[in-house]
């Protein structure tokens, strides 16, 4: 088509078409919208089913469709060449202060911003043709407005509209999660940009690059209509189901077994409330190995939504799950010299940064600091058992931060701290120390560290959590209004805060403990240096991991050597989640791949509590097993694929190579011990609850998303009731079957 008949054709399109239904075009795009899972950015990577978009189907559909629309390993040159355009315009749109030179008018936001400096792009800018005069210049057309005009320009028929829309976000999916992050989960704490984008506005900008470049593209729709490999993606749900049974079948015998077991203890010596992540549970039955201790399930940001802000820097970010916005703003409060640490550490980052990233700089860089750099890598390198960064395990251990909690008025600390008491089933017999154990990884050159922090918390460490949380339960005024609602934390009591390193099994206890209690926490420091030669050891043998030194020090040497790509399994092998008290689990060999949620069924006589446990720590899990399933299925299409050929771009997500997609997911060696033998499992959840089967009954019955996930066989659901004394599982008619 010449340029006179194209010009033609637009101007026909532009005076006699006309948009049926706005409503309805909208509704169009949400639903090609619907099938892409959002994606968070490095700085606070959180697990995602990268099939979210699909839990509408059953989970055997739901592959194949999948297979459909994000597996497409032969898509058409013109979609690739399509692509990498894309991909270079979002990386400088994008772009989070990795780029020395910002792109200009961004301010525009995305599809203007473009569209203003496209005619110096002559990749795209080809041919001075009228058409595209009147689309980049002329025009006062709205995102969407310029959608449907595309649409007709390209000759799609209306019938095929959604399809071609969706696939122009499914072949290039990472971009598209990333996006549909920025425009579904504003967090104005955690991600602030002074640039914005919008789902139409990403799609006008997909589009227009598609028109420019592929005239025929409505080719692909017949393309995706073609597709029919169902046997791949048939043999994979096969290899998945078997799976899913042979583990639901040792999970079922351990747990029939145990269920007579009791392990109560009336008044331990000290009880722990971990995070329910699976790295926890080895760690908790190592404890209770040691004497008369008691630990307790529960997510961990222990029940505290909050923002939290660093005094000195004025940086701010959300603590909590991403299912809920913080409800609290928290201040740190640091000594004066802290402040001035703080201040000079983000002054000197933000100096290197910019001396690194500029374009005649950095050749200084190196000189200046080249002798300095060659040294520390050496020493690092060869040295790394007497390195002096060994204080990396220490950067979380300040002890002169506190927060400042005048935001919390008290009826809400109160709330707080009775929702998590119930929910764990902790409401008598407390011991004199009561230890909040948040979470953390410590890891080198890593850029996936924030995944092996606590996701609960965000994808930030856990501790400043626990240490909110310990401040309010030492409340005088918290425990008298306590008292009223029938828990009485008795005055000898004192909840500490502590932060549980998954990489070296590392529990650092920040509060400092009272007189009366130094020779009991004494103890509790040497059974815990125990606890971490015993886990330490277990560790390093799952991971491969034969060293002569002593365990605990070979761990701290494997979290700080930074050429290691498997600094910890995180939470490989991930598949159960079990809501009941600790004593049906405990002593029993999970193998480190349960999230353990404590509670008592006796105490929750409308089911409220199991009711929270089920719509948000089970589904944060089944998210969490979700990602790990696809990406061990296919790291390149779900996954992010090796550490050893990454790139980071714009400092919010990785490339493999220099154009590719974002790649979302888990790397390769998160997964696999090699490039080709799994360490992960592909199995979906398992969830075994302990409680009567009508309290289950009437959590599922009220709520649509959980009947939805158990239907379609996103998850499985097995029900001990100790009443009736039996375990029932739940079928995809959502009817109930005694289990064997």
């Amino acid at each position: 088509m010449n340029a006179t008949v194209q010009h033609q054709v637009y101007t026909e399109v532009v005076e006699t078409q006309k948009v049926t239904s706005k409503k309805s075009f909208e509704e169009l795009i949400a639903n090609c919208w619907a099938k892409i899972a959002p994606s968070w950015p490095l700085k606070n990577l959180i697990a995602v089913n990268p099939l979210a978009g699909l839990e509408d189907l059953s989970f055997e559909s739901a592959l194949n469709n999948a297979a459909a629309y994000f597996q497409q390993a032969d898509m058409p040159t013109q979609m690739q060449a399509i692509n990498r355009e894309s991909i270079k315009w979002l990386q400088a749109f994008f772009d989070d202060g990795q780029a020395t030179i910002h792109m200009p008018n961004r301010h525009l936001g995305l599809f203007k911003s473009v569209i203003s400096l496209i005619k110096y792009d002559k990749n795209l800018y080809k041919h001075d043709l009228r058409i595209l005069d009147d689309l980049l210049e002329g025009s006062n057309y709205s995102e969407l407005e310029l959608i449907v005009k595309l649409l007709s320009l390209l000759e799609v028929e209306k019938e095929h509209h959604e399809t071609f829309m969706t696939l122009l976000l499914t072949t290039l999916p990472g971009w598209s999660a990333y996006i549909r992050y920025r425009t579904d989960w504003p967090d104005k704490i955690d991600a602030y940009h002074p640039f914005s984008v919008s789902k139409q506005d990403y799609l006008a900008f997909r589009i227009l690059l598609t028109y420019l470049m592929w005239p025929d593209a409505k080719q692909i729709i017949q393309s995706h209509n073609s597709f029919n490999d169902h046997r791949k993606t048939k043999e994979t749900y096969q290899r998945i189901q078997h799976n899913d049974y042979y583990f639901q079948q040792q999970l079922l015998n351990k747990m029939c077994v145990d269920a007579k077991h009791s392990g109560i203890i009336d008044i331990p010596k000290a009880q722990f409330i971990f995070c329910i992540d699976v790295r926890s549970e080895p760690l908790r039955k190592a404890i209770e190995s040691q004497g008369a201790y008691e630990t307790f399930g529960f997510a961990g940001f222990f029940g505290v939504p909050v923002a939290i802000e660093n005094q000195a820097t004025g940086k701010s970010h959300a603590s909590c799950p991403v299912l809920l916005k913080p409800a609290y703003k928290v201040t740190t409060e640091n000594r004066k010299n802290q402040q001035i640490i703080s201040k000079h550490k983000d002054l000197h980052k933000k100096v290197y940064q910019s001396l690194k990233y500029n374009s005649i700089t950095p050749f200084a860089l190196v000189e200046i600091m080249g002798v300095i750099s060659g040294i520390s890598m050496m020493v690092k390198s060869l040295f790394a058992k007497h390195s002096s960064w060994a204080g990396i395990f220490n950067k979380r251990k300040d002890k002169h931060t506190s927060y400042n909690l005048e935001n919390f008025s008290l009826q809400q600390q109160v709330e707080c701290a009775s929702d998590m008491l119930k929910l764990i089933g902790l409401v008598e017999n407390f011991a004199p120390i009561v230890i909040l154990c948040g979470h953390a990884s410590s890891t080198k050159n890593n850029a996936y560290a924030s995944a092996l922090d606590c996701g609960a918390c965000g994808g930030r460490p856990g501790g400043p959590n626990a240490r909110i949380m310990a401040s309010i339960m030492n409340s005088k005024e918290v425990r008298t209004e306590l008292t009223k609602i029938g828990i009485n934390i008795p005055d000898k009591t004192v909840f500490i805060s502590a932060e549980h390193n998954t990489t070296t099994d590392d529990l650092t206890i920040y509060d400092e403990i009272p007189n009366s209690l130094q020779e009991l926490i004494k103890i509790i420091k040497a059974d815990l240096r125990v606890v971490q030669h015993k886990n330490t050891a277990i560790r390093l043998q799952n991971m491969g991991k034969n060293r002569k030194v002593k365990s605990v020090q070979a761990a701290a040497l494997h979290a700080k050597d930074w050429a290691e790509v498997r600094p910890e399994w995180g939470l490989a092998k991930n598949a159960a989640f079990i809501a009941g008290p600790r004593n049906i689990t405990q002593g029993l060999d999970l193998e480190g791949r349960a999230f353990l949620h404590s509670y008592d069924w006796q105490i929750d006589h409308d089911t409220e509590l199991l009711n929270t446990i089920m719509t948000a720590p089970m589904i944060v899990a089944q998210w969490i097993n979700a990602q790990y399933l696809f990406s061990s299925l296919d790291n390149v299409a779900y996954g992010a694929g090796s550490k050893i050929t990454k790139n980071i771009t714009g400092k919010i997500g990785v490339m493999q190579g220099n154009a590719s997609d974002l790649m979302n997911g888990l790397p390769l060696q998160s997964v696999y011990k090699s490039d080709n033998e799994p360490h992960h499992i592909p199995t979906r959840l398992t969830t075994y609850i302990y409680a009567p089967l009508d309290y289950v009954k009437k959590v599922i019955d009220r709520n649509q998303q959980l009947q939805q996930l158990f239907s379609n066989e996103w998850l499985h659901l097995f029900c001990y009731d100790p009443i009736l004394k039996s375990t029932y599982t739940l079928q995809r008619s959502l009817t109930w079957k005694q289990a064997h």
